[in-house]
């Protein structure tokens, strides 16, 4: 790895919304639609972000609460037909308002020029997710995509989602890190027992300096040297409290 000094990982999974990509904007424009036409008011961008992070279901859920409550009382086939309705609103947006975060294409460049293997573990669904990746650019650098529908009945912070995405790649799970900026990317990479760095500048509801991660960075391209720093610190993290 001639970019990342010592022995280092030999694979980076990444989480990706609020840590590659600002998807937030077409979430906010698919999620207000779908509040609209159910006779409920408009999400601003920042509430939407607070939102995000469990996947459709929970976003769909959220929005419904801080709009009225759920709809029809909290019947859970009245929730599944708006979150169908969600998902395929968003599924066929084009994501126009999508876009990597500053910094992230050269990150990603950097660790796949250096030998590291990538893969994305996400709670997006697997369509909604390659589409995204296919569109920006961002495909051509991982060797493993897990989305959030592509394991069975595992997500996000369940580690059996992110040791699916290590099996894919064929690394040990002791010779990865997890990049995120979610507590569920800290719970998942604990349970895995990796380390793990969060994204201060994502969608997190806590604070991520609070989480107690292995280290946090304020951009992307603070990435390879905070690789570099835990590559000299052996063993995964501390246990989260």
């Amino acid at each position: 790895m001639n970019h990342l000094p010592g022995p280092g990982p030999q694979a980076i999974v990444f989480d990706l919304d609020g840590t590659l990509i600002d998807s937030a904007p077409d979430l906010q424009a698919a999620i207000n639609r779908t509040l609209a036409e159910a006779g409920r008011g408009p999400l601003t961008v920042e509430a939407v972000k607070a939102m995000v992070g469990d996947g459709v279901p929970k976003l769909v859920e959220r929005a419904f609460t801080a709009t009225g409550g759920l709809p029809d009382g909290g019947a859970a086939d009245a929730l599944a037909g708006w979150v169908a309705r969600f998902g395929e609103d968003y599924e066929n947006c084009g994501f126009p308002l999508t876009h990597p975060f500053a910094g992230t294409i050269g990150t990603l460049t950097t660790l796949h020029d250096a030998g590291l293997n990538l893969a994305l573990c996400t709670n997006k669904p697997q369509a909604a997710t390659v589409e995204i990746l296919d569109r920006l650019g961002l495909a051509r650098f991982f060797g493993a995509v897990i989305g959030g529908d592509a394991v069975p009945g595992v997500r996000k912070p369940h580690p059996g989602h992110l040791l699916a995405a290590i099996a894919a790649l064929g690394v040990e799970p002791a010779r990865a890190v997890m990049v995120g900026d979610h507590l569920n990317d800290l719970s998942c990479a604990r349970g895995a027992g990796m380390p793990v760095v969060l994204c201060a500048y994502g969608y997190s509801r806590t604070p991520v300096r609070e989480m107690g991660a292995d280290a946090v960075i304020d951009r992307i391209e603070d990435l390879p040297a905070a690789l570099a720093a835990l590559a000299e610190r052996p063993g995964p993290g501390p246990a989260a409290d």
